[in-house]
């Protein structure tokens, strides 16, 4: 009797969490939008990392999943100035989606019932760059190029000359890899579906550290 009282307590406290204030899309959209003005204007948090392990050492509980790429120049907790433990981050040249890259958001997304995902591209992505110019790729390069080239092809169709190119075709990755996590994974389809999940798309500026949400990338049920 005492068991079954103990998994009734615990089955009505779950969802509580899940669903608590705080932990809704445009709280973590608002929570990263801060963070990054304070990276731009360098007025950083303060952080006691030794005392926030030992909080950590309990469980995770980030409130938004970081698909980014892999450029050393993008960092999430950084740009977004946040701590351990905070953002659930997965980075792969170009910030493409395949199965393993979607399995680790799918674990977020479920597991951890963390209400949004962020596409983040970036200026100057050389991933993107090396799709535009083309030419002949290792197999594993060349699996990257592919899965950016509708990108590029979409691009070709919008610029105004050869100069706007990549920067037309980093923005179209990020709506195409949007479209694609959605598209890709009947898990966060259906979590979209039911509300549970926001996917949206942003963009990082290297030069002024400013990322910019895309209203327009978003996945919708």
């Amino acid at each position: 009797m005492k068991i079954l009282i103990r998994f009734a307590v615990l089955f009505i406290m779950v969802p509580v969490f899940i669903f608590a204030k705080g932990n809704a899309p445009e709280d973590a959209v608002a929570s990263l939008k801060a963070g990054n003005q304070r990276y731009v204007e360098g007025k950083f948090k303060a952080r006691n990392y030794r005392a926030e392990r030992t909080e950590q050492s309990k469980g995770q509980h980030p409130y938004a999943i970081i698909l980014t790429c892999s450029d050393s120049r993008v960092a999430p907790e950084l740009l977004f100035d946040e701590s351990l433990g905070r953002i659930f981050i997965i980075r792969v040249a170009g910030n493409v989606t395949d199965p393993v890259v979607l399995g680790s958001i799918e674990y977020a997304a479920e597991h951890l019932h963390v209400p949004l995902l962020v596409v983040l591209g970036h200026t100057k992505c050389g991933a993107v760059k090396a799709t535009v110019e083309g030419g002949h790729a290792p197999k594993n390069i060349d699996t990257l190029v592919a899965k950016i080239a509708p990108a590029v092809k979409k691009a070709r169709e919008k610029a105004e000359n050869e100069e706007d190119i990549l920067s037309k075709a980093v923005e179209e990755n990020v709506y195409l890899q949007v479209a694609n996590a959605a598209k890709e994974s009947a898990i966060l389809r259906e979590l979209v579906h039911e509300n549970k999940l926001k996917i949206m798309g942003a963009m990082y500026d290297i030069d002024s550290g400013k990322v910019e949400f895309y209203s327009g990338a978003t996945a919708s049920h």
